[in-house]
């Protein structure tokens, strides 16, 4: 059991260890779920990018009415999301890898319960969908109003895509930045905010690597506010930041009802 949702999963999975020394990690995601949620009468639908084992799309719907795309392009993984959330009709699995390269071949490289994707020379394992093709294929997440993307390495380049792709919606999105596995990627961190802002999204709450809340700010604050991420920390290797559109009324309340704009004056 993790947060109260039974999972399936291999020994090596670190997530019971993290939660049970952790008790807030991953509860950010579910907690803006929920204020999402609590504003319409209709289910919530969510794009979890990097599903896993489906540990968030599950404790998701265990407080909440919505509908989630699980997408994971590790076959690994894969057979775990599977198990998980096989028997709940309200997820859809899409065993792809998000990629805005459509010719790229990419292999899983797998540490502690979590893949990252690297190039491979002639043979890969991941079939490829760019953020226009995954929407396509699965109208039914339309009005898409959550995206969540832990991608170790590729959410900078990924979530603007997909915030365009969905962005008649204007979606709230949440990621997992970590300069670190950003630059081993071959992106650079440093183009995040500007494309960001470019979509119309103006406001982010940020939470540290245990999902303790840290701070909110602008979007034309957080290129100096992310630098942190570049200096000496044991305690702030990464962080889960949500973002809200500028035109996202109800996405503003539900972020301040999760992590107040009281938090704007801290760590500044």
């Amino acid at each position: 059991m993790v947060h109260g949702v039974e999972l399936r999963l291999p020994w090596s999975h670190r997530l019971p260890d993290y939660v049970a020394v952790h008790p807030t990690y991953g509860v950010n995601i579910v907690d803006l779920a929920q204020a999402l949620s609590d504003s319409d009468p209709a289910p919530l639908r969510v794009l979890d990018v990097g599903a896993n084992v489906g540990d968030t799309a599950l404790a998701i719907l265990a407080r909440t009415d919505a509908r989630v795309l699980c997408v994971e392009g590790d076959p690994y993984w894969l057979r775990w999301l599977e198990l998980n959330v096989a028997s709940d009709p309200r997820v859809v699995v899409e065993p792809s890898l998000v990629s805005l390269k459509s010719d790229a071949t990419m292999a899983p490289v797998r540490r502690g319960g979590t893949t990252r994707f690297e190039a491979a020379g002639t043979t890969g394992s991941a079939r490829l969908r760019s953020p226009g093709e995954l929407r396509a294929s699965h109208p039914d997440f339309a009005g898409l109003r959550l995206i969540k993307c832990d991608t170790d390495g590729y959410d900078v380049p990924l979530v603007p895509a997909l915030a365009a792709a969905w962005g008649d919606s204007t979606p709230v999105l949440f990621f997992e930045l970590d300069h670190r596995l950003t630059r081993l990627a071959g992106h650079d961190p440093r183009t995040l905010w500007p494309a960001l802002t470019d979509l119309g999204y103006v406001e982010a709450a940020v939470w540290d690597n245990h999902g303790r809340p840290l701070f909110r700010a602008s979007l034309a604050d957080m290129p100096a506010r992310a630098a942190e991420l570049d200096g000496p920390s044991f305690t702030k290797d990464y962080w889960d930041v949500a973002v809200v559109h500028a035109d996202d009324g109800v996405g503003a309340a539900a972020l301040s009802s999760v992590l107040p704009t009281f938090w704007s004056s801290q760590g500044s």
